[in-house]
């Protein structure tokens, strides 16, 4: 059988880079799409195996030349995506019309799938544009292509990403935690091997026209991953619920920051628990199991937060 080859858009973020490393493990042929090739470049061509990868650059929605590229591939994967506006309609055009671009020339061409990453828990959100624009983006790639697969995963996170790595540096600098909804929004972390074993499960299954929520084995409140981070950087910090307008105010300044910690639109998402809806099935219905615990992995790397760095253990962070 002919080996599956790969376009992928992108490659640079937390999933795409531990996704070329596994693709390439297992002898496939990738092809990453890059704004810019001599700034991702470096970091991406240290993850795959010799001869597995090629860089393209494109910077714009260029129709012909995605078209191109899309000859070639069997598979094409879509990780792009934002977690703040730096310009008007910069969701839609990412989340919305992007992803439209894509499957119709997955339709045009036939290609055997077309695998998009969504974001679980947004059907409620009706009021944050990050989520309506995910929503539309995966109702017209389900409109213009049906052998599409959508995934929607809860909040991945890795040494990576910049989820757990940024809240850990803020929580070793800042005496004390402000906690938005009284912190009782719910999540179901996975961590970025199990949901790149999920996609490459994906690639060799015969599933097709499928939309499939992905989370890990366990669920925990936004308090409980604070305190779960705080406990494995051997810190102790108060934890203060926000009233609703104070946080509000408190987000409409911090989104005017270089790299926002926390946008309006961002304050409206974290209303909304972030688990498995029962629309459509997860990765356990289909016998997708995710093993990484929340906690172990993070002890991992947390030592980069502690006193001692790599040679802290628990009495040196106890003594803070």
């Amino acid at each position: 059988m002919k080996q599956k080859e790969i376009l992928l858009f992108g490659a640079t973020g937390q999933i795409g880079r531990n996704l070329i490393r596994k693709l390439s493990k297992n002898n496939y042929k990738i092809t990453a799409v890059t704004r810019n090739i001599h700034r991702g470049g470096y970091i991406l061509k240290t993850q795959a195996n010799p001869g597995y990868l090629e860089l393209v650059e494109m910077n714009n929605f260029h129709y012909e030349k995605i078209e191109s590229l899309m000859k070639n591939c069997t598979v094409c994967i879509n990780l792009v995506g934002i977690l703040y506006e730096k310009k008007k309609n910069q969701f839609k055009t990412v989340h919305t019309d992007f992803p439209n671009l894509l499957s119709k020339i997955a339709n045009k061409l036939k290609i055997d799938k077309f695998i998009h990453l969504s974001a679980l828990g947004i059907e409620q959100a009706k009021d944050s544009k990050y989520a309506i624009s995910k929503l539309e983006g995966e109702k017209k790639i389900k409109k213009n292509f049906e052998n599409s697969i959508i995934l929607k995963p809860s909040i991945v996170y890795s040494v990576d990403d910049n989820f757990t790595t940024n809240f850990m540096t803020l929580l070793s600098r800042l005496p004390i935690m402000p906690l938005y909804y009284k912190g009782q929004t719910k999540f179901n972390p996975i961590h970025v091997s199990d949901l790149v074993d999920i996609i490459i499960e994906i690639i060799d299954s015969k599933y097709n026209k499928l939309t499939l929520e992905c989370i890990g084995p366990e669920q925990f409140t936004f308090k409980e991953i604070i305190l779960n981070l705080l406990d494995s950087i051997g810190k102790k910090r108060l934890l203060i619920p926000l009233p609703n307008q104070i946080a509000a105010f408190s987000a409409k300044l911090l989104q005017l920051l270089p790299k926002p910690l926390l946008t309006e639109d961002q304050f409206k998402l974290l209303k909304y628990n972030n688990v498995v809806s029962g629309i459509y099935k997860s990765n356990f219905d289909l016998g997708f199991k995710t093993n990484k615990l929340f906690k172990d992995e993070i002890n991992k790397y947390s030592y980069n937060w502690k006193i001692g760095g790599q040679f802290a253990n628990n009495k040196i962070s106890k003594l803070k």
